[in-house]
């Protein structure tokens, strides 16, 4: 799925995943007035993939935003997953899960038929042993995992930038176990099925992972709400332009509320125009 991944990147030459992170107050009045909320959920992520389909490779559904409308809540995760793959695009499960032996296997069911999730968020803190399910699903499924390394949130250094007995730092520790535990799961195209998230927000420590991970895809997550700008990822990419995907929520899901405009009628297209403003400020930085 990596290949995949990198192939739709390259095709449609925007390294852009758009996150299906929708709350209450960005979903049009129209929607909320015609369907309950869960539903309205799944009706306003079809309108931004039925926009923006042709244009990236990848959307990324949060499950926290799901889960928290209980079992309709997660109908709706399950509507959206599959809507987008029907349209073609990649889907990363943002489940940000870790745990250990059989919990783990079963958190791991997002990348089976179960879910149909193509790659999934990890959390390493419990180890490689927390890990280990999720591989094996990876080199059975051809599927895809990004561990989380340094994340976007200020907080990130609390615990990640905490120096170790052996000179490195948490998350440079973490980097390490990761490119480890992808060795085996190598692409064809020069990376590993097990990939990093790696914030935006933080360029110095993007740069200097990517040097210390080569053949490591990133998810970078923290691009424009959050700070992070296209000129600050030059680093985050390889020598050819590759080599990460870049995240963008609220910037291209609520646009239709940020630009005068557009109206609740034009969500698709003020998603759709975000989307082509990203890939341009991201063109310029690969270039």
């Amino acid at each position: 799925m990596i290949d995949i991944l990198i192939s739709k990147i390259e095709s449609l030459q925007a390294p852009i995943v758009v996150g299906l992170d929708p709350t209450a107050p960005m979903l049009p009045a129209r929607l909320t007035a015609e369907h309950t909320l869960p539903d309205a959920l799944f009706a306003f992520n079809r309108e931004i993939i039925d926009a923006v389909h042709d244009l990236v490779p990848a959307v990324k559904p949060q499950i926290a935003m799901y889960e928290q409308y209980g079992v309709a809540g997660m109908q709706a995760y399950a509507q959206t997953v599959q809507y987008a793959k029907s349209k073609g695009l990649v889907v990363i499960a943002d489940i940000k899960r870790g745990d250990i032996a059989g919990t783990a296997a079963a958190y791991a069911s997002h990348l089976t038929d179960t879910w149909g999730a193509d790659f999934a968020t990890i959390n390493p803190y419990l180890g490689g042993d927390s890990i280990e399910p999720f591989t094996q699903v990876c080199r059975a499924q051809d599927k895809g995992i990004f561990v989380l390394v340094k994340t976007s949130n200020p907080g990130s250094g609390d615990l990640q930038d905490m120096p170790l007995a052996n000179g490195l730092v948490v998350y440079e520790h973490i980097a390490e176990l990761v490119r480890t535990w992808g060795a085996e799961l190598m692409g064809e195209r020069g990376y590993s099925r097990v990939g990093a998230v790696v914030g935006a927000t933080y360029p110095a420590q993007g740069e200097a992972l990517r040097k210390r991970m080569p053949n490591t895809f990133f998810l970078v997550p923290g691009y424009g709400a959050q700070g992070g700008t296209g000129a600050a990822l030059r680093g985050f990419f390889d020598e050819n332009g590759q080599g990460c995907i870049v995240n963008s929520s609220r910037g291209i899901i609520a646009a239709w509320q940020a630009d005068v405009r557009f109206g609740e009628n034009n969500v698709g297209d003020a998603a759709r125009e975000a989307v082509f403003a990203m890939k341009k400020d991201l063109a310029s930085c690969i270039a």
